[in-house]
């Protein structure tokens, strides 16, 4: 059993948004065309709290600087994705009436979470591997936005669950944040994600 895992295609990421990613709205018509090859599709949605832990407003700081929280380091960025808003919408475009799930992350106000699996603790889970546990589901193919923070981190911990994982990087864009990108295909290769 294979699942598309299309991550965090929302409005705040595209061109924009409070957070976007250059050619963010690109990818959404290709996703779509691919949905049907996959026995499951599941929905990432960034969903935080107004006043998050992540917002460098929150800290009186820049966006993209950095600060250390009580589970490490942590990029502070823009308000963005704030349940409710717009920005935290799905792009219109996005079929997301193909999904089977949608699995929210980011809501814990004191901690940002990046990966579809995990917060960024690395230890609370989402609940998203005991889905696909139970549906018998092996094989992951990742999208969406951005391919060096949500969707580097969710496929690295999908290679450590034991899943393979496979990175669709036509279908990713990154932010490519003081050379976060090539960390994160390092990092993903390293873990035995395919890209």
């Amino acid at each position: 059993m294979h699942a598309l895992i299309i991550i965090d295609v929302q409005n705040d990421f595209c061109p924009g948004g409070a957070l976007a990613v250059a050619g963010g709205d690109d990818i959404v018509a290709p996703i779509n065309a691919i949905m049907p090859d996959y026995d499951a599709v599941i929905l990432t949605q960034d969903w935080h709290p107004a006043g998050h832990s992540s917002f460098a407003s929150s800290h009186n700081a820049d966006p993209m600087t950095m600060t250390q929280m009580p589970y490490g380091p942590q990029v502070l960025w823009p308000d963005h994705c704030v349940i409710g808003t717009a920005g935290a919408s799905f792009h219109k475009d996005l079929n997301v009436d193909a999904a089977d799930l949608i699995i929210r992350k980011g809501f814990n106000p004191a901690i940002d979470s990046y990966s579809a699996f995990f917060e960024n603790d690395h230890t609370t889970p989402t609940g998203l591997e005991g889905y696909l546990r139970t549906r018998g589901i092996t094989d992951l193919t990742m999208v969406g936005l951005a391919t060096d923070f949500c969707v580097n981190y969710s496929a690295v911990d999908a290679a450590k669950l034991g899943f393979n994982v496979t990175v669709r990087m036509d279908l990713c864009r990154a932010i490519d944040f003081d050379g976060s990108l090539k960390a994160a295909t390092d990092g993903m290769k390293v873990a035995g994600v395919s890209l």
